[in-house]
């Protein structure tokens, strides 16, 4: 369990500062941890026999079938369902609920903070807008918003796979702590 926990981990805290930045979910990423978690998930079958595998294969079917529907209707990228998919294979199917559950109450936060302040910015006059920048301030910011939107390369939306990165980061601590089943 340790060693899932540690790989899920490891593999969420990249996924955050990818989706976050560039909004991507990289293959390999995936494809790495999904082959360590393997190697793992074999390793504890010898052990602790066949049976224990279970939840790990569950939670991948799981993971991938709860999700592909957001992707089929294109609210959900192809990288948040293939993260889900991975996360349930590395911390078994049980993890899926109160990750799906944590990941979607931020996104929902997220979301309404964007249309809040699009709204705001379009019903204000300019002179009463709260966060104006001077000319200084947005010349420091310019190159950095420059290389942030090139990473992006036009992709937009909330960023749903730091949010599942992030619950999932929680799950991971409070199972190795023994607060949950």
């Amino acid at each position: 369990m340790l060693l899932f926990a540690m790989l899920a981990t490891t593999l969420s805290m990249r996924v955050i500062a990818s989706d976050l930045y560039a909004r991507r979910v990289p293959n390999r990423w995936l494809l790495g941890a999904l082959l360590l978690g393997t190697l793992l998930l074999a390793w504890q079958a010898v052990q602790q026999g066949i049976a224990s595998t279970v939840p790990h294969g569950a939670g991948l079917l799981l993971g991938l079938c709860s999700l592909l529907p957001f992707y089929a209707t294109r609210w959900m990228g192809a990288g948040d369902v293939k993260f889900f998919a991975v996360l349930g294979f590395l911390l078994g199917w049980q993890a899926l609920l109160p990750v799906w559950i944590g990941a979607s109450l931020m996104a929902g936060v997220h979301a309404v903070a964007v249309y809040s302040w699009r709204s705001l910015r379009l019903h204000l006059p300019p002179r009463l807008m709260l966060l104006q920048h001077d000319a200084a301030q947005h010349r420091a910011l310019a190159p950095v918003l420059h290389q942030v939107q090139q990473a992006r390369d036009g992709r937009e939306g909330i960023p749903y796979a730091a949010y599942l990165g992030l619950t999932s980061i929680c799950w991971a601590g409070w199972t190795l702590w023994g607060a949950a089943p």
